[in-house]
């Protein structure tokens, strides 16, 4: 399909992409910002209708554990359909399934494996957190959820009244700890221990206007919040504050989980072991497969309590076995852990090459790189100390950093000329100014040098763009506006 000419390619290329803006949705996303045709794909390779090549650091949101293709998930999905085995049979027990089941449960937290139940959802993330919010709730005969600042739960009704995106206020919104812009201006550990006291004190606090939750969610990494990643103590703190209050509590994994933070789900990192685990993306070894996974006595259901017509693709369950077999059995979670930390410690070069990266954070094969405007009029504020302690807190509290204003557009040509230089980026973060790298599990050494390559290559580009347009004393040439448009 990309043969033929140069010339022919490219008119394959743009009559797709015209016919897309012509037909389609303008709820569509990720077109509007990566204007590419997929033809083929290997690994981390994509090749578009015109002949290019690009490094796929999206990675379907973070879908493609292995990359695109892997044959490990090919020769699943090929096993299964030269079987004859149906392709779809709602919550009927299948071999297929037993096997998919029995793999994923060899991978759960130590103290959920043998008291774990899964329920089969929706073929989307969300679908899965929608299962997850109706179980607790039918458990606790509670109806109150606790969510986070900068969460992201799909876009389901139920999903997005629990992220940070909500229009109306249905579900009480708890501060999560981050360092760079810290709710409480200070970072670190006093400022997570502070987000763990706000919590508690809402908790306990008979006059808060938070009654009893039935349950609490959580991202142990936040994606689509920015790359910000939950401090482990403050992660243990909220599971021991859930536990002596009943209030299960519920890791979102969508897009954490399979080996993508360095563990194989991110709350091993802690050592938290959640009362109800949503999952989807990576599980489905690149097909459509959500589950929740749950202690054995909140399994509360009637039967028909949550169902969908979708919940028994066999070819997903056999791909998800493929996938998660083969991330245990050759550590591609220990593999993220070094590759990551590695990239990491390169990319944060560029805080120090660039005025406009502002932060560079992460854990394992999950890295976002911050865009600000450091030139920005912007009026530092500072904490006051508490009565009684003129120089600090007891929490350490220090003088409130002030980070430079996100940039958005600033971000956005990046992610551009990332690919005009063959490298697919994601954007998020509160204002889309996070430039957000998901390369798949198997990505290598020499493959991560390009990555990062391209991307400090992007930066500069785009930040010495961003100067000249912003200097006063740039010279322009007349006719410039005119050449430009």
């Amino acid at each position: 399909m990309a043969g033929g000419t140069p010339g022919e390619a490219r008119a394959v290329h743009e009559g797709i992409l015209r016919r897309q803006s012509a037909r389609e949705s303008s709820a569509r996303t990720y077109a509007r910002a990566l204007p590419i045709v997929p033809v083929r794909a290997r690994g981390l390779t994509i090749e578009g209708a015109d002949g290019r090549r690009y490094l796929d650091c999206l990675s379907g949101a973070g879908t493609l554990a292995l990359g695109h293709n892997h044959p490990v998930v090919l020769e699943a999905i090929r096993k299964v359909l030269d079987s004859g085995a149906p392709l779809s049979v709602l919550d009927l027990a299948t071999p297929v399934k037993d096997a998919f089941i029995t793999e994923l449960f060899r991978t759960l937290p130590p103290g959920l494996t043998d008291r774990a139940r899964v329920q089969f959802c929706g073929p989307a993330g969300t679908d899965a957190v929608e299962a997850a919010l109706k179980l607790v709730r039918a458990a606790t005969g509670r109806s109150g959820i606790l969510a986070f600042t900068g969460a992201y739960h799909g876009m389901t009704a139920g999903a997005l009244a629990a992220s940070g995106g909500a229009r109306e206020i249905q579900v009480a919104r708890l501060p999560y700890p981050q360092d760079y812009r810290c709710p409480f201006g200070i970072g670190g550990r006093p400022g997570a221990e502070l987000a763990a006291r706000w919590t508690e004190s809402l908790l306990d606090d008979p006059k808060s206007g938070v009654p009893l939750p039935a349950g609490m969610i959580l991202e142990p990494v936040q994606g689509e919040g920015g790359v910000i990643a939950a401090p482990d103590d403050w992660l243990r703190r909220v599971r021991r504050l859930t536990t002596d209050r009943a209030i299960p509590l519920i890791a979102d994994e969508i897009q954490t989980g399979v080996g993508r933070t360095g563990a194989f789900w991110a709350v091993d990192h802690s050592g938290t072991t959640p009362d109800v685990m949503v999952l989807s993306k990576a599980i489905g070894g690149s097909l459509p497969l959500a589950v929740i996974v749950y202690r054995d006595d909140l399994d509360v259901w009637q039967p028909g309590a949550h169902a969908g017509t979708f919940r028994g693709n066999q070819l997903a369950m056999a791909a998800g076995t493929a996938t998660l077999a083969y991330v245990r059995e050759n550590s591609l979670a220990e593999r993220a852990a070094a590759l990551g930390a590695r990239m990491l410690t390169q990319l944060t070069e560029l805080t120090h090459q660039f005025p406009c990266v502002g932060d560079v954070r992460g854990r394992g094969l999950m890295i976002g790189v911050e865009l600000v405007a450091p030139d920005a009029d912007h009026t530092p504020s500072h904490a006051e100390p508490l009565p009684g302690h003129p120089d600090t807190a007891p929490t350490g509290l220090q003088p409130a950093r002030t980070p430079p204003p996100a940039a958005p557009e600033l971000a956005a040509a990046v992610q551009r000329e990332c690919l005009q230089r063959g490298l697919i980026v994601e954007l998020g973060g509160r204002h889309a100014s996070v430039i957000r790298l998901l390369p798949p599990l198997t990505i290598s050494d020499e493959q991560a040098t390009a990555v990062l390559d391209r991307l400090a290559d992007a930066v500069a580009a785009a930040a010495a763009r961003h100067h000249e347009s912003h200097d006063p004393h740039q010279q322009r040439h007349p006719g410039s506006a005119q050449r430009a448009g």
